[in-house]
């Protein structure tokens, strides 16, 4: 079964929008037999799409690291737990066991986890998809960023395409089928 990797936060955020987004990412990632690799929380958006892809039926692929598996109460639920000893070793193994990468609506680790996993696409690690599920227009900014860098020349607009976005799950997974990695190098000359 092919894997996507969701980030997102280990707090629920302000708007109900954020919950109901995850519950409908894991009803479309089931549907189209995703299994669920994520952070390994039972709190926030990460339990609430852990949930609701086990509600479904599917599997979901948990990755903590020992230091954080008491602080952010690592979910005991899962298909499979993978207690880790570094962040580094989290990013790494969740990399491994995923086909595809969406970020939903969170804060410093989700945008680091998410840019991180990106440039590996840019310098050629992977050829995998990577996206935002733009919730409520939660990304909008970084949007216009990534759109200043290309325009500064910090970043190729090919680059800069190879972050996917859409509002809807649906959308979202229907890039990703169509989605083609860019060969091209990162520097500008």
């Amino acid at each position: 079964m092919p894997n996507i990797c969701v980030y997102c936060g280990s707090s629920n955020g302000r708007q109900s929008a954020y919950e109901i987004a995850a519950r409908d990412l894991a009803s479309v990632l089931v549907e189209h037999n995703f299994g669920l690799v994520y952070g390994g929380a039972e709190k926030g958006i990460m339990g609430v799409i852990a949930d609701a892809v086990l509600a479904h039926g599917g599997e979901v692929h948990g990755v903590m690291p020992t230091a954080l598996s008491d602080k952010e109460l690592a979910h005991q639920g899962l298909t499979e737990l993978h207690i880790v000893s570094s962040m580094h070793e989290r990013k790494s193994k969740m990399a491994k066991l995923s086909d595809g990468f969406i970020a939903m609506p969170g804060g410093f680790g989700t945008l680091e986890e998410i840019i991180e996993i990106l440039t590996w696409g840019q310098l050629q690690f992977h050829q995998k998809p990577c996206g935002l599920l733009n919730v409520e227009g939660y990304f909008d900014d970084l949007l216009r960023y990534l759109d200043h860098a290309v325009d500064e020349e910090f970043l190729r607009p090919e680059n800069r395409q190879m972050l996917l976005c859409d509002e809807t799950p649906q959308g979202l997974l229907q890039q990703f089928r169509e989605y083609k990695a860019p060969k091209t190098e990162k520097w500008i000359d």
